[in-house]
């Protein structure tokens, strides 16, 4: 590991004279002989190969090839040749979400219904203690199913236990009769406003909820208790900082999802840095108070704003269009609110200097949210840096909308390559060129800030890096890239990992770069990620992960970790 390498400098080598001088003792750390690279801030690259950490944390100096460094500082790594880069920053996800999704049935890597229902009916059987069967992560476009999965289908393998496991995109949830009747849900329950209830022939609920339809049943779950929520954040940081992630935005934080966050800040165990959007006016106020909170717990923690929904996802066809769905065509999606109940609340946030970033996927909720724009900007002025989350698909005529009012373009390069089929049924083909158009969006002025929305999607930013500069899936498919004018250069692609996602939640001056002043969070990988093969880019290994300054993570004492945890084989010997 590279971190034995670290060393205290004996205090009689720091006091050693040379010729008729003393070189004085520099405090901190000095990470040497290193690959490092960073964005430049200016769109480009800078290389290097040594930097000097202080012992606040925040990078002192970087020095390039040639350069004096200090001879004694307190602490010397010598990086033997590695690459480094920044820690990497995710614009976008669920963290409690992903920490529960690591808690209970995980559904994400099923390829069939039954696959899915045999994992189920082994959960089932493995937790006779638990009063409701929860999971996430089933997609019935990854089944080739064709439809909607059924609440007979999952009373099936539930004992008649009550069940209610979430769609990948969360825009949904699956339950079984159990479920159902515990939510009072019958075929007299009228669709709610934003929702729809997926039904039979007849009119009965057939299992699937959609959007605010899924708080029926959401409702009736039993609380996660406050130990519960702080191993989901213990789990849901594990897997940023393996995946050399340092940074997040949190995209619905809750007040009790706050309250566990702090928890971790008082007690040492807040690892990555959290910025958080409140899930709803109320909390945003709750949370903040007057406004945007200070960074507090060495700049791990702080409330930007709101995260606002206006329309649902594309894959349960929830996602707003100016048109039907090719697919189908008597619905153009759900839309949640109107532009003026969206103006209203954004209105309220901005008045109190909150941050406001809103759920935009169809090419008409996308509109909507510029227009509210073009009528708020004049009244809210400043930096006020307006966020669209994943503006997947859009109307050609608004791209150069983005840029009008510094709108930021918050969006998932992993969505394109697990969706691109998928979004062809549900657009058509003469629908697709502004979809996921991320060189688009550059180009005409916006900023681009990349994350995942994990638990959706694994939080693995050299993978989003990979397809965005190949709008490739894992397969290499399709051979020239899927709506290949839309790929960007992997400058582009790392920025929006980085300064770009810093910028996007008002970091800019303390994340994002390796750089004098900044925090010195940053990664050892076993790649170059500028000049590998995209190929070898999604498959890039995070061997340590630093925040701050000091080793966060370690694939070597990761994995001796685990094999202490597992058991051994037998061989017959007792005691063994």
């Amino acid at each position: 590991m590279l971190g034995t390498a670290l060393v205290a400098v004996p205090a009689e080598a720091r006091k050693k004279k040379k010729a008729e001088e003393v070189e004085k003792p520099v405090p901190g750390t000095l990470i040497d002989n290193i690959k490092g690279l960073s964005p430049d801030g200016k769109g480009g690259i800078e290389h290097f190969d040594g930097f000097l950490i202080a012992p606040d944390g925040h990078v002192a100096e970087v020095y390039h090839e040639g350069e004096k460094r200090p001879k004694y500082a307190d602490y010397r790594l010598d990086g033997e040749g590695q690459v480094v880069v920044p820690g990497m920053i995710d614009a976008h996800t669920h963290v409690m979400m992903l920490g529960f999704s690591k808690l209970t049935l995980d559904l994400s890597s099923t390829h069939s219904l039954d696959e899915a229902l045999a994992r189920i009916a082994a959960w089932t059987a493995a937790h006779p203690e638990a009063p409701w069967i929860l999971g996430t992560g089933w997609n019935e476009v990854e089944w080739g199913l064709g439809r909607l999965p059924t609440a007979a289908e999952l009373d099936r393998v539930t004992g008649g236990k009550p069940a209610w496991l979430t769609r990948i995109d969360a825009h949904g949830g699956w339950a079984n009769t159990a479920a159902l009747e515990a939510a009072g849900i019958t075929a007299k329950t009228k669709d709610p406003k934003g929702g729809r209830i997926v039904r039979t022939a007849s009119g009965a609920p057939e299992g699937v909820l959609v959007d605010a339809a899924a708080k029926l049943v959401a409702a009736k779950l039993p609380a996660p208790r406050p130990e519960d929520r702080d191993a989901a954040l213990a789990e849901a940081q594990l897997d940023f900082l393996k995946n050399g992630v340092t940074a997040v935005a949190d995209m619905g934080t809750s007040i009790e999802d706050w309250q566990a966050f702090r928890r971790a800040g008082d007690t040492g165990r807040l690892r990555v840095r959290i910025v958080s959007y409140a899930d709803s006016i109320a909390n945003m106020e709750l949370i903040g108070g007057p406004g945007p909170s200070a960074w507090v717990y060495d700049d791990r923690l702080r409330l930007s704003g709101v995260k606002l929904f206006l329309d649902g996802a594309l894959g349960s066809r929830g996602a707003w269009l100016k048109q039907p769905y090719a697919d189908d065509p008597e619905t153009r999606g759900l839309p949640l609110l109107s532009q003026t109940q969206l103006s209203n609340m954004m209105s309220r946030a901005a008045l109190d200097h909150f941050q406001v970033a809103v759920h935009a996927i169809g090419d008409e909720a996308n509109a909507v949210v510029l227009d509210a724009l073009e009528e708020l900007s004049s009244t809210y002025t400043g930096d006020r840096r307006w966020r669209i989350e994943h503006a997947q698909i859009l109307d050609p005529a608004d791209i150069a909308r983005f840029a009008a009012h510094g709108t930021i373009a918050s969006m998932q390069p992993q969505h394109e390559a697990s969706d691109r089929t998928m979004a062809e049924a549900r657009l058509g083909p003469a629908r697709l060129s502004g979809a996921y158009a991320w060189k688009s969006l550059a180009n005409a002025g916006a900023t681009l800030a990349f994350g995942s929305d994990t638990p959706v999607e694994p939080a693995r930013p050299f993978t989003g890096m990979a397809v965005a500069v190949t709008r490739q899936g894992a397969d290499g498919q399709p051979l020239v890239g899927w709506q290949p004018q839309e790929t960007i250069s992997r400058e582009a692609a790392l920025t929006a990992y980085t300064t770009g996602a810093a910028y996007a939640m008002f970091a800019e001056d303390r994340l994002g770069r390796i750089a004098k002043g900044y925090r010195a969070d940053f990664l050892f990988v076993d790649k170059d990620p500028m000049t590998v093969s995209p190929e070898a880019l999604r498959d890039l290994t995070v061997k340590e992960t630093w925040i701050g300054g000091q080793q966060a993570w370690a694939a070597e004492e990761s994995a001796k970790s685990e094999e202490a945890l597992r058991p051994e084989e037998e061989d017959g010997q007792e005691g063994r």
